[in-house]
């Protein structure tokens, strides 16, 4: 179980930047909460939301995303590893 806290959150923004994503924080009219701008590699989320939010939101990206090709840090593969066993 992953624990909802600012360091946590802060791994994965990590990881995000790793993959090459910039995660902003904005306001707007969000249907689900944030706005993935594909082309640019842009995640954008509320501003608005609380860190467990924010981390239920870029942990739903990161599983809709195919990072089989990626190259990660040793640190942010074993890290992603231990999120793809959340999601099972």
């Amino acid at each position: 179980m992953l624990n909802f806290t600012k360091h946590n959150l802060k791994k994965i923004e990590e990881l995000f930047e790793e993959i090459g994503y910039q995660v902003r924080y904005e306001k707007g009219n969000f249907q689900s909460g944030y706005c993935m701008v594909e082309a640019r590699k842009i995640v954008v989320i509320n501003k608005f939301y609380d860190t467990e939010a924010r981390i239920n939101v870029l942990l739903d990206i990161i599983f809709k995303l195919d990072l089989l090709d990626v190259e990660l840090s040793e640190k942010n593969a074993k890290f992603l590893k231990q999120l793809k066993k959340i999601e099972a």
